[in-house]
């Protein structure tokens, strides 16, 4: 995304923020095919079955940010971290949905914690399973459960996740191991 691009996504945010909902149907056309790559991503990790399409994810999203009462938007990345954020409770949802329909069925959304080199032998975990876990960890540590998150769902690097948490890039990248470690002993309890 070229950077005057930047700025006027950035602009509509701001505004958008200020209550004008025009800015959300202005920033849509250009930030469309950045969640429709993001809601690609997780689809490629759904069950062979999954009957969500991209296009409806990315949809979806747009509706329960549309339905928000409070948009408190910094900046492009908190945007996508929160729309990313919105795409994985969908997706739970849905898992949740499946499973109850099919009562207690084999199949699971896998989603693996990136970046995650000394736990190979720790098997993918579930989405479902792993949304479990990360809210049990936001009662105990609210700000790892937050990194997890925006890395894991809403793709962010660490510097991306430093500036939308406000906080810096070195705690970032000790609270992710320490969140990571938690929660990968979290799923092989399972």
């Amino acid at each position: 995304m070229a950077e005057n691009r930047r700025t006027e996504v950035s602009e509509l945010l701001l505004k958008w923020s200020g209550g004008d909902q025009e800015a959300l149907n202005q920033l849509m056309p250009l930030v469309y095919d950045e969640l429709r790559q993001l809601a690609r991503r997780y689809l490629r990790r759904e069950r062979p079955d999954h009957t969500l399409q991209t296009t409806a994810l990315v949809h979806e999203a747009y509706l329960k940010l549309v339905d928000q009462k409070r948009h408190d938007l910094q900046n492009r990345m908190h945007f996508f971290a929160i729309t990313a954020q919105m795409m994985r409770r969908i997706l739970v949802d849905y898992a949740r949905g499946h499973q109850a329909r099919r009562r207690g069925g084999a199949h699971f959304i896998k989603l693996s914690l990136d970046e995650a080199p000394e736990v190979h032998d720790v098997k993918s975990p579930d989405l479902i399973m792993l949304d479990d876990a990360l809210n049990e960890l936001s009662t105990m540590d609210p700000q790892q459960s937050r990194i997890v998150e925006l890395r894991v769902f809403g793709g962010l690097t660490v510097e991306e996740t430093a500036k939308v948490l406000k906080i810096s890039p070195r705690t970032v990248k000790r609270e992710w191991s320490m969140a990571r470690a938690w929660l990968h002993q979290q799923m092989n309890r399972q």
